[in-house]
């Protein structure tokens, strides 16, 4: 079971496969560089976790602009019309609005009729990550749209959110398959690690940033 935990967040060569909070910033700083199609479809990766297939099946109908919250179809659970919602900061879903015009759709009741936001199939989507990804000089095994999902797991646990909700946000059937993630090596990680650190050489080691 460890040897599968660690390999969910690292590589068989120890390399890690989710993004650092640098490499995310200038990932999405990228993305605005591309159409703004590609941009948006950029910004839910990234702050959803959703799986591409996923992301790929939205309609206009899922992007909630009340709740802040975008209503995902969980794809892999063994039947269909599972949905879930993840929240989404009021920035995204009011960008997401001004590229799709959803408000526009809804006071001419047009989301009676969904409309799928992007018409691509899986692999046009990932090549678009792909693009984005060299754009912003990312490179290794975190530089796939998965990593995107690893990412906000990842992130997410360190931030303190709770382990059942990152596990509903992600659509796991297992909170063990969430709290594989905890294995990451975080901020709060380092600084537990930093009193051990000065006791090696204390002096001026201890005014080294952490």
């Amino acid at each position: 079971a460890a040897g599968f935990a660690l390999s969910s967040v690292y590589d068989r060569q120890g390399n890690r496969k989710y993004l650092t909070n640098q490499e995310r910033r200038a990932f999405l700083e990228a993305s605005t560089d591309f159409d703004p199609e590609v941009e948006a479809f950029c910004l839910v990766l990234a702050y959803s976790g959703a799986r591409i297939s996923e992301v790929l099946s939205l309609c206009d109908t899922h992007i909630d602009l009340d709740s802040n919250a975008i209503i995902i179809n969980c794809l892999k659970k063994r039947r269909t019309g599972v949905y879930r919602a993840i929240p989404m900061p009021s920035r995204v879903t009011e960008r997401l609005d001004s590229i799709f015009a959803l408000s526009v759709r809804r006071r001419a009741q047009n989301l009676r009729d969904p409309r799928k936001l992007w018409s691509w199939g899986r692999t046009t989507g990932w090549l678009r990550v792909k693009s984005v990804m060299n754009k912003g000089n990312i490179v290794g095994p975190q530089a796939t749209p998965k990593a995107l999902r690893h990412t906000l797991a990842v992130t997410a646990l360190q931030s303190g959110v709770p382990l059942n909700l990152v596990s509903r946000w992600l659509g796991h059937s297992r909170l063990s398959t969430t709290a594989i993630y905890a294995n990451a090596v975080g901020e709060e990680e380092r600084s537990f690690a930093k009193p051990l650190w000065e006791s090696f050489c204390p002096g001026p080691t201890a005014a080294e940033p952490v």
